[in-house]
């Protein structure tokens, strides 16, 4: 009896494998070719076994023909090394106010450390990674970012800048070549000298430049809620707009808002703003029929 018990128990477990796998096929045939920028942040980022599920979806997306392009942040990482060292973090309207030595240090964590962190752990699940910052072949330009604040419209923050152009060459190239791009948000200006840029920023733009398909954010949030804190799974940007006037969407949420609009606005398909604490949320969003969070929907989608 026994047996039989395990048997039947084991068939149950198969059929619900099966139908999964069956669900997904649809969506890797149609997938298959395109490119899809990730922003990844949050716990993703600091969880073992999250980090772990990440790396095996992203390679995964890769073998299944789909062509991954990963943006990081690092903020807690910085945070860490800067009080390690003695520097106070100081941030205006949300930035990082970013002196020399901050740059040096933000250099140091998201060019380095964390950069090589997210590329190795994708090479040892099977990928083939390479890490790179905007710096590299100068492919994203960037330029001075100033804050407005109560006291000063041109608000001066240091080395904190914002994305003036990409230049896709060197990411399609690798590509190309099989590999997965690993960006950290490092900019350079018309002197060589290194910019911070907001992740979900060069995340964005990166997408328009490269005419993703997709721009994925993880995130520590379900995505996004309405007032009375349901999911909302579903938007266009007109709707996004009509939350921000009513004041849904408000402070931390508004950067990573603000560029999926210009995703959503400039080419990309869909905008997914997803949950990273849920295990393998990028493969149960892109391959699942009900997904696990919030899709934007982008100009061309719309039309439809």
């Amino acid at each position: 009896m026994n047996t039989d018990c395990t048997i039947n128990l084991n068939t149950i477990e198969a059929k619900t494998k099966a139908n999964i796998l069956a669900e997904a096929l649809p969506y890797i045939r149609r997938f298959s070719g395109v490119t899809m920028v990730i922003k990844y942040g949050g716990n993703a980022m600091t969880d073992p076994q999250l980090k772990e599920s990440f790396a095996k979806d992203v390679v995964l997306l890769k073998l299944v023909g789909i062509h991954p392009v990963i943006v990081h942040g690092g903020g807690p990482q910085i945070n860490e090394l800067l009080q390690r060292v003695g520097k106070k973090n100081h941030f205006i309207q949300g930035m990082r106010v970013t002196d020399s030595e901050t740059m040096d240090i933000v250099e140091m964590v998201l060019g380095g450390c964390v950069n090589k962190e997210i590329t190795s752990l994708l090479n040892q699940h099977g990928g083939h990674a390479v890490g790179i910052t905007g710096r590299d072949n100068h492919f994203i330009k960037a330029k001075k970012m100033f804050v407005a604040t109560p006291e000063n419209a041109q608000q001066d923050i240091g080395q904190v800048g914002e994305v003036e152009a990409i230049d896709t060459a060197l990411i399609k190239k690798m590509v190309e070549h099989g590999y997965i791009p690993v960006v950290a948000p490092i900019g350079v200006g018309e002197q060589g000298e290194a910019f911070n840029i907001n992740a979900d920023v060069v995340a964005g733009k990166l997408a328009e430049s490269l005419e993703a398909e997709k721009l994925i954010m993880l995130t520590n949030t379900v995505g996004v809620l309405d007032k009375n804190n349901q999911l909302l799974t579903r938007l266009t940007p007109a709707d996004i707009h009509a939350l921000i006037a009513d004041g849904t969407l408000q402070n931390g949420m508004l950067p990573k808002i603000n560029a999926t609009l210009q995703a959503a606005m400039h080419g990309v398909h869909n905008i997914h703003i997803i949950d990273g604490r849920v295990p393998h949320a990028l493969l149960l969003e892109i391959f699942t029929d009900k997904g696990v969070g919030t899709m934007i929907l982008g100009r061309d989608e719309q039309a439809e």
